[in-house]
C-alpha cells in the first residue's frame, strides 16, 4: 500500500513532463514540417520530366527543326521581364490591405478566438475584433517588410508560374520560390532574404507591440514558422489555380495576389 502511495507523486510528475514535452514537440514538429516542405521543393524541382523514346530517320529531322525552332520561340516568349514600380506597388498593395489578407485575417482571428488565444483577449465581439486586427496588423507588417527590404536587395519577389510541365515539378517550383527571388535584367534566381525575414518581422513585432507581456520571442518564431507556410501555401495556389481572363477568380478581381503578370 505504501510503495503505491509513493508511486502515485512520481506518475503525476511523469505525466506532467509528458505534456511539457507534448507542447514542445508539437513546434518543433511545425519547424520540421516547413522545413520538410523546402526539401520536397527541392527533391520535386530536380525531378526529370518523362521523355518517350523516338526513332530519328531522314523525315523525322526536319519535324526535330522545326520543334527546336518553336522551343527558341517559346523561351522567348517566357524570357524575364522586370516588373515596373507600378507593378511591384500594386501587388504589395494587395498583399497588404487586399481581400486575401483580409480573409485570412479573418479565419485566423477566428481560429484563435474559439481557442481562446490569448486568453487575455477574452470572448465576445470585443475580444474578436482584438484578434482580427492584430491579424490583420501581422499580415500588413510582414507585406511591408518583404516590399522595403525587396528594395533595398534590389531584388524582384514576384510569384512567377513555373515553366516546366509536371505536378511535382511545378510543386517543387511553387514551394523553393518561398524563399526565392529574381534579381538583375536577367531575372537570375537568388536567396531571398526579405522573403525569409518578413513572416518573422510580422509576428515578432505583434508579439513585442501588443501581445501580452508572457509572450516571447520563441512565441514569434514560432507564429512565425506558421506564417512562412501559409506564404509557400499561397505559391501553390498561385502555381495551380487557373487565373486567367475568363477565370472566376479574374472575373472577382482577384486573380493578382503576389504573382507576376501572364506574359
Amino acid at each position: 500500500m505504501s510503495a503505491r502511495v509513493a508511486a502515485e507523486p512520481v506518475f503525476a510528475i511523469v505525466y506532467q513532463e509528458s505534456l511539457t514535452l507534448s507542447r514542445e514537440n508539437l513546434d518543433v514538429t511545425a519547424r520540421w514540417f516547413v522545413l520538410f516542405l523546402l526539401a520536397f521543393g527541392a527533391f520535386g524541382s530536380r525531378l526529370p520530366l518523362a521523355k518517350g523514346q523516338t526513332l530519328i530517320d531522314s523525315e523525322s529531322s526536319s519535324r526535330a527543326a522545326v520543334l527546336s525552332t518553336s522551343a527558341a520561340q517559346t523561351q522567348r516568349e517566357f524570357s524575364y521581364a522586370r516588373p515596373t514600380e507600378k507593378t511591384k506597388v500594386r501587388n504589395y498593395i494587395f498583399d497588404a490591405y487586399g481581400p486575401y489578407p483580409i480573409a485570412a485575417a479573418g479565419l485566423a482571428a477566428g481560429i484563435d478566438f474559439i481557442d481562446h488565444a490569448p486568453p487575455e483577449w477574452r470572448q465576445g465581439v470585443k475580444g474578436y475584433s482584438r484578434r482580427l486586427g492584430s491579424d490583420a496588423g501581422g499580415i500588413a507588417i510582414t507585406a511591408t517588410t518583404r516590399y522595403a527590404l525587396a528594395e533595398a536587395f534590389h531584388e524582384d519577389t514576384l510569384y512567377y508560374r513555373c515553366e516546366c510541365k509536371g505536378v511535382f515539378r511545378r510543386l517543387g517550383h511553387a514551394v523553393i520560390s518561398t524563399l526565392i527571388a529574381r534579381r538583375g535584367d536577367d531575372g537570375h534566381r537568388v536567396f531571398s532574404v526579405p522573403d525569409l525575414v518578413a513572416p518573422y518581422a510580422g509576428t515578432m513585432t505583434a508579439v513585442y507591440g501588443w501581445y501580452p507581456g508572457r509572450y516571447n520571442a520563441m512565441d514569434g518564431f514560432r507564429m512565425g514558422n506558421y506564417s512562412l507556410l501559409g506564404y509557400a501555401g499561397a505559391n501553390i495556389a498561385l502555381e495551380f489555380l487557373y487565373s486567367g481572363p475568363h477565370s472566376w477568380i479574374s472575373r472577382m478581381h482577384l486573380n493578382n495576389s503576389h504573382g507576376a503578370p501572364s506574359p
